[in-house]
């Protein structure tokens, strides 16, 4: 493995820690003080997009294909030494959002683009498909936003339990349910919704769409309250036969077709929200580790500013967070140079995403249990970071859920 970056990431990940101590950090505790998400006309967004931000990771045309060509070359030794090797984009987004994540995970998780909505739509989408609704996010002209809805009200560590129901009507689809806890859907432009053709086939009847924020019978957002994470707007929705284009469908009708009897043909839409799972939970990871960080730091210089550290218990909890946090950043890595290598990384990626949350709360536990009463005033970034933390173990599939696949695998069962 080589982790390795080229300068232009390194100023990138300069530009962010600049960008998170002048902006980012200051917003996040504006909205956590508010209790509401940041208002999506707010002028930073806006300043975003003049710095290159908010767009997707789609090239277009031909040049999408020959991305797709080149991605198992990614991470191969460079000819310019090891100083110029260039990241993979799964490494990179796992690099940028720890450091985002270490000023504030919710401002980060409500910045414009694709977001979550992006890696199903890269990866099962049709040529036609990205062109439709990945263009936009090219060159915006405004702050653009997409979502991801998977979780529903009785549906959340198991995918495979979901209800929301799609039936063929001629050239459309309709879609009838709820769904709970997508990010940033009240303000997208489209959302891709899973769906399944028949309870009864379990995964198999999975589908995925994407729903355009106009389509009838799309409504009732509802932004959630939440205890943390406030910069960002958690959103539950509802779909009451709602029409949806038969074009609609990722993938296409042929990419969940049983003609050749193929298990994976019959599971395309489960497998496609595996894929997209085992590309984000390193980078969910990798954000707990920000969060965690950011805690370890400001409970080192609370003990510094009041002479706690002469106590070897506490700097031996400093060390041991410290060393914890270590390890989960390079479970993190490992998973998401794995996914740039085009190899299997679903365990790696449980691995990443059951340590790195428990580490990170460690962290934001230790800091709390140093401020004392100090933290039960409410107006110390430790209570905040502690109050956001919990989200981690549980978005992009719990910690149980992560110990059961690796669990799995360790006795041989099938990993899907």
């Amino acid at each position: 493995m080589n982790f390795k970056i080229d300068d232009e990431l390194r100023k990138r990940l300069a530009g962010i820690r600049e960008l998170g101590r002048t902006q980012i950090r200051p917003l996040g505790l504006e909205a956590d003080r508010a209790g509401k998400p940041v208002d999506p006309d707010h002028p930073f967004y806006a300043l975003l997009l003049k710095l290159g931000l908010g767009r997707t990771r789609w090239l277009g045309g031909e040049l999408d294909a020959e991305q797709d060509a080149t991605r198992s070359r990614v991470g191969s030794p460079p000819s310019g030494g090891e100083r110029g090797h260039k990241a993979g984009p799964s490494l990179t987004g796992v690099l940028l959002s720890e450091e985002l994540a270490y000023w504030d995970r919710g401002v980060a998780v409500s910045f414009p683009g694709p977001g979550l909505g992006e890696p199903p739509v890269l990866s099962m989408g049709t040529p036609e498909q990205k062109e439709r609704f990945l263009a936009r996010f090219r060159e915006p002209d405004r702050p653009r936003w997409g979502s991801f809805a998977m979780t529903e009200p009785g549906a959340g560590s198991d995918v495979a339990a979901i209800r929301t129901s799609c039936k063929r009507d001629g050239d459309h689809w309709i879609l009838d349910g709820d769904k709970s806890f997508a990010a940033n859907a009240s303000r997208a432009d489209w959302i891709v919704v899973w769906a399944t053709a028949d309870t009864s086939l379990g995964r198999a009847g999975h589908r995925a769409f994407v729903v355009e924020r106009d389509t009838p019978g799309l409504g009732d957002f509802k932004i959630e309250k939440k205890m943390g994470l406030k910069a960002y707007e958690s959103t539950s929705f509802t779909l009451r036969h709602c029409r949806v284009p038969a074009s609609h469908l990722l993938g296409g009708e042929a990419t969940y077709s049983n003609q050749d009897g193929s298990r994976g043909a019959k599971r395309a839409g489960f497998k496609g929200a595996l894929q997209s799972f085992n590309a984000t939970r390193p980078m969910i990871g990798a954000m707990a580790v920000g969060i965690g960080r950011a805690a370890l730091d400001e409970a080192a210089a609370f003990a510094r500013e009041h002479d706690l550290g002469s106590d070897p218990r506490v700097r031996d909890r400093l060390e041991r967070t410290r060393r914890k946090l270590r390890v989960a950043r390079l479970l993190c890595w490992r998973a998401a140079w794995l996914a740039d290598q085009q190899q299997p990384n679903i365990v790696e990626a449980s691995m990443a995403k059951a340590h790195a949350p428990a580490a990170a709360l460690d962290a934001t536990l230790l800091g709390m249990e140093l401020l004392g009463e100090v933290g039960a005033r409410g107006d110390h970034l430790i209570e905040k970071l502690f109050r956001d933390v919990k989200a981690m173990d549980i978005v992009e599939g719990t910690g149980q859920i992560q110990h059961i696949v690796i669990a799995r695998q360790l006795v041989g069962l099938p990993r899907e």
